[in-house]
Parts: structure tokens; C-alpha cells; sequence
């Protein structure tokens, strides 16, 4: 891709459009756009109509803009964060119908928790996580997890970096948040009280993928009372060592003894097994069809 005088790629001005976007701002016109991104309107202009002819962004009636349904087809066909959350959903599910407040999944991004599911009751407590939205590492209890488990470069950034306070008890010092890194590692579950909100307790366990690195984190969102947590953690837990069987299985070699049927497909779908046996079973004759007729497999 070539470069533009500044040292920016024409890709990179593209993402810089695409990022623009978040869930605090789901619809903007070309002005805000060109104000969020810094670019020039004609640039703007010019780069925004080649992203709605490729279907990444969508015009609506009010000449404002909005994500195209496109990226999430696009995005639904990794086996990475996607795939994670259809494995997971299963055991989310029923962690979800035991706890009855809020259960959610989330990953390392930076220095922030990104989170790929939540699962909540109309009566639960606040919670403020949305769908693919983001928390800082020291302010939730997801991303404590994953800070306790990442590597000590990405530990150092975090602690030297101003900590933005939420409320009175969100941690708020290198040293406090250091000895919560080393307390979470050693015991292998984090609990924030208060830390977002001070009606809300956050707890949470790592999951493991293959190899036992860390993937993800699970956590449940409940009243920041005098409740035992002891529950909540071996609700998670239990949850947790699921998704890592399943995670461990749907990445074993095809016919390894363990291995979940559906070939390739495994990391990406959950599904029943006469399903996933089905897509096996098809897939080349699926690829087939699509390459013949220029359109994308199923």
C-alpha cells in the first residue's frame, strides 16, 4: 500500500474512518467524521463513498452514516474473538441462568477489556458494559484478570499510565494497582467492588485456550453487598474450565481422540453435531459453488 506524504497509508485513513465510529457514537455525518479522524472533508468525502460502495459503511435517511452490515459478515468468519464467543455461549448460558444478574466475556485489547457478550436479567444490578465496548484494565474486574496475566511489559504501561478514577474506590495508584495484579495471579479470581459503579460487584476468572494462555475472562456482575462471593467464583470457575475444554477440543487436529466434529468449522461455529458433521461433510462442494458464482461461502 503506498504511502501518502504524511507517512500515512491510504489503509491507515480508511481504519482512521471505520474507528471513528464507537458505541458512543453510532451515527455521524461527514462533518463529524472528518472532525473525529482529523482529515480533510474532501478526503473525508472521497474515502467515505468508497467505503459505502463496499457495503463497510451505510447512509441513512438523515445523511448521517453508520458501520455497514458488511464488517460483521466479514468478521463472523474468524475463528478469533467470534469464535471465542460462539464456544463460550453455551456454558455462558447456563452461568447466566444460575447467577441471574449480569455474565459477560471479555479480552485483552490494548490496554483495555473488550467485551464480546453480556448476558443480563431485567432486575440486575447497574452495569454499564456493552457489547463490544471497553473498560480500562484497573477499573473492572475482567480486565484485572487479564492485566494479572499478561506480560510484564504490558503490566509496566498499565501501572505508569494515569488511572482514571470512576468512583471513590476504583483503584487509583501504581502501587495499589500493583499489589491487585500480584493478589489476582496468585489466586486465580479478582473481585472490584464498586470499582464503575458503587451499587456493583464485579468478579471474575481467566479462560484458557490452547497451550493454557489466557484468552479471555469471564465475570459476573452482581450487588456490591455482604454476599458470599465464594459462589460466584465457583459458578465461574466451573464455566470456565467448559469453555476451556471446549477451546482445547475444537483445536485438536481433525480425528484426534477429544476432537469436536466439524473440521475446519470448529473454532468458528457451535452448533449440534449432526450440524457441525453436516458442514464437514460439505464444505468443498460449498467453496465450489461460491467460486463458480463469485459469492462468498455460507
Amino acid at each position: 500500500m503506498a504511502n501518502r506524504s504524511d507517512g500515512q497509508s491510504i489503509l491507515s485513513r480508511y481504519v482512521q474512518v471505520l474507528t471513528a465510529f464507537d458505541v458512543d457514537a453510532p451515527f455521524l455525518t461527514l462533518s463529524k467524521i472528518a472532525r473525529k479522524t482529523g482529515l480533510g472533508l474532501s478526503t473525508t468525502h472521497r474515502l467515505v463513498a468508497e467505503l459505502e460502495r463496499q457495503g463497510l459503511l451505510e447512509r441513512r435517511d438523515d445523511k448521517t452514516y453508520r458501520l455497514g452490515i458488511r464488517l460483521w459478515e466479514i468478521a463472523c468468519r474468524t475463528p478469533g474473538a467470534l469464535g471465542l464467543r460462539e464456544i463460550a455461549m453455551p456454558h455462558l448460558q447456563d452461568l447466566h441462568l444460575s447467577i441471574r444478574q449480569h455474565v459477560q466475556l471479555g479480552i485483552l485489547e490494548g490496554h483495555e477489556v473488550l467485551f464480546l457478550e453480556r448476558l443480563s436479567m431485567r432486575d440486575a444490578v447497574v452495569n454499564i458494559t456493552l457489547i463490544g465496548g471497553r473498560l480500562p484494565l484497573h477499573a473492572s474486574s475482567s480486565g484485572l484478570v487479564l492485566l494479572a496475566h499478561a506480560p510484564k511489559e504490558l503490566q509496566d504501561e498499565v501501572i505508569a499510565a494515569p488511572l482514571t478514577r470512576f468512583t471513590d474506590n476504583t483503584i487509583g495508584s501504581a502501587e495499589e494497582l500493583r499489589r491487585v495484579i500480584h493478589s489476582v495471579r496468585h489466586g486465580g479470581y479478582s473481585v472490584a467492588d464498586g470499582l464503575i459503579h458503587p451499587d456493583a460487584r464485579g468478579v471474575a476468572v481467566p479462560v484458557f485456550g490452547p497451550g493454557r494462555s489466557v484468552v479471555a475472562a469471564i465475570s459476573a456482575i452482581v450487588p456490591n453487598d455482604n454476599s458470599p462471593i465464594a459462589p460466584i467464583v465457583h459458578g465461574l470457575r466451573t464455566a470456565s474450565d467448559a469453555i476451556t475444554s471446549a477451546l482445547q477440543a475444537a483445536y485438536l487436529p481433525a480425528g484426534s481422540p477429544g476432537a469436536t466434529p466439524g473440521g475446519r468449522f470448529r473454532p468458528l461455529v457451535n452448533s449440534s453435531r449432526k450440524s457441525m458433521e453436516y458442514l464437514a461433510a460439505t464444505a468443498g462442494s460449498r467453496q465450489r459453488a461460491s467460486a463458480n458464482d463469485g459469492s462468498s461461502p455460507a
